[in-house]
């Protein structure tokens, strides 16, 4: 009765508007106040302890690495060498973005991020080439939900903090993962532009032009190939690689391609303090909400009702998929990582699941609800940029989300796809 009373205070608060994070901690502070006074005393401590982690200083850093890579070049030369690479394939921009948000999810590990940087170069651009306002939308929040999910991904680490798996295994777990949604939506692109004869002009090719591009976009492609070799290898931890990425940008931005100033430096600054600081809140009074949790021996009970069911290991894999979808559609991602990990890890093990596996599972269902009403991250951040109604953007997305469900049932499916990377270059799998 008393974890019904949670809920409902959860449910109430977040209905009022109140901020996630207050609605988490306000709840759970109500919960303690009347069936554990004593216990009062230890929230502050559990709200530092948890934001606390040397692990999670990687997360500001990828975001301001991200950031800084958007105002000082990096971005347009991602860009520019997607779009000489992709020359003979019908589907022109369309695939240029798919490939662009591999590179870029590479580097600053957000989905959001994403959208906003290649969706405010590339959306107008692609409507320029004769893409419906829907499409280009579309393709650009659907091929985004590849950054949390191609290494590095900030959700992982968060991730990480919570089931004590280690980050370069978590990284190496996502990777297939991430590419096979990137491969399966060029594939979607170059159907549909065939189809509905959305083929670019052809440009003459001019192999100055092409060998400036690829040369231009070296250095930008060095930092994700960098990042993923040194924390795969253990040259570095997730937090000194993300602050060598921020390195990294200052010096691309300010000496190579001379495009980044003091002041954007200071803007990007301030864009990660608060998103940063968001998320740090959340994990800090969820921290309340998982101990309140363990107190009331939740994820025990929650273990006994799914083992009570006798069903097979892929069957509980597919209903844990359906529910991760139905929770990205109205949590974002961190406080759905954070409150679901508690309780469902120790479940999706006892039937033989490894935690890299389950991972890549919840963070690549996660993402499809960055692209789903009505909360949908990816979705608000490309309204800001092309004034689309939420809906219509979700409409073009479609399509290419369907790409991101399969590709999530193969991986619940089919262990191996997230545990082979890993355990080849020696982490263990369980």
């Amino acid at each position: 009765m008393a974890m019904i009373i949670l809920l409902v205070l959860l449910i109430f608060f977040a209905a009022l508007g109140v901020p996630l994070a207050f609605a988490i901690g306000a709840s759970c502070v109500t919960y303690i106040t009347t069936n554990a006074p004593h216990f009062i005393s230890m929230v502050p401590q559990r709200i530092w302890n948890g934001a606390y982690s040397e692990l999670m200083i990687a997360m500001p850093l990828f975001m301001l690495a991200g950031e800084l890579m958007n105002t000082g070049g990096i971005t347009k030369r991602i860009i520019n060498f997607c779009l000489q690479l992709l020359r003979p394939f019908h589907g022109g921009l369309g695939e240029v973005n798919i490939v662009a948000s591999m590179i870029f999810g590479g580097i600053s590990g957000s989905s959001v991020a994403d959208t906003s940087a290649l969706g405010s170069i590339l959306i107008p651009a692609m409507e320029e080439q004769g893409y419906p306002p829907s499409a280009s939308a579309g393709i650009t929040v659907a091929s985004s939900t590849m950054g949390m999910i191609i290494p590095p991904s900030t959700p992982m680490i968060v991730y990480s903090m919570i089931s004590g798996a280690s980050v370069g295994a978590l990284f190496m777990a996502g990777a297939v993962p991430g590419i096979l949604i990137g491969l399966t939506q060029l594939v979607l692109v170059f159907w549909i532009s065939h189809k509905k004869r959305w083929h670019p002009k052809r440009a003459p090719f001019v192999m100055k032009e092409f060998v400036s591009a690829i040369l231009s976009g070296i250095p930008a492609l060095l930092m994700p190939i960098f990042i993923i070799v040194c924390v795969s290898f253990g040259v570095c931890t997730a937090s000194e690689s993300a602050g060598v990425a921020v390195l990294y940008s200052l010096l691309v931005g300010f000496f190579v391609y001379r495009e980044l100033t003091w002041t954007d430096v200071w803007n990007a600054l301030k864009k990660t303090l608060i998103s940063s600081s968001s998320i740090m809140l959340i994990i800090g009074f969820t921290t309340i909400f998982t101990w309140v949790l363990t107190m009331q021996k939740v994820p025990q009970i929650v273990a006994g009702f799914f083992m009570g069911l006798n069903m097979p290991a892929w069957g509980i894999a597919l209903m844990f998929d359906v529910m991760i979808l139905m929770i990205g559609t109205f949590i974002d991602v961190s406080p759905a990582i954070l409150l679901l990990t508690p309780i469902m890890l120790p479940v999706m093990q006892n039937y033989g699941f490894s935690p890299l596996q389950f991972g890549a599972m919840m963070i690549t269902g996660l993402a499809i609800g960055l692209v789903t009403p009505p909360v949908g991250m990816c979705l608000n951040a490309c309204n800001k940029i092309n004034r689309m109604p939420i809906v219509e953007i979700f409409k073009g997305a479609l399509p290419f989300v369907i790409c991101n469900v399969i590709v999530l049932v193969v991986i619940s499916l089919w262990g191996p796809l997230t545990t082979w990377l890993p355990g080849l270059l020696g982490y263990s799998v369980f």
